[in-house]
C-alpha cells in the first residue's frame, strides 16, 4: 500500500507535532503557559510567533 507523505509546510506549525512545539517553545526561551497564550493570540505561523513572543521579552 502507498501512503502519501505528510506535507509539512516550511512557515507554519504543525501543533499535532511534539518535537516541533518542543523545539520552537526552547528556542523562544518562552514556558508553556506563554507559549500556549502566543500560539493563542497569533496563530500556527512561525514569523508571526516569532514576532509575539518578542513583544513578550
Amino acid at each position: 500500500m502507498y501512503r502519501r507523505k505528510p506535507t509539512y509546510f516550511r512557515n507554519s506549525l504543525d501543533l499535532r507535532d511534539k518535537v516541533q512545539v518542543k523545539l520552537l517553545r526552547k528556542r523562544l526561551k518562552l514556558s508553556d503557559e506563554q507559549f500556549i497564550s502566543v500560539v493563542r493570540k497569533s496563530g500556527s505561523s512561525i514569523s508571526a510567533i516569532t514576532k509575539e513572543a518578542s513583544t513578550l521579552k
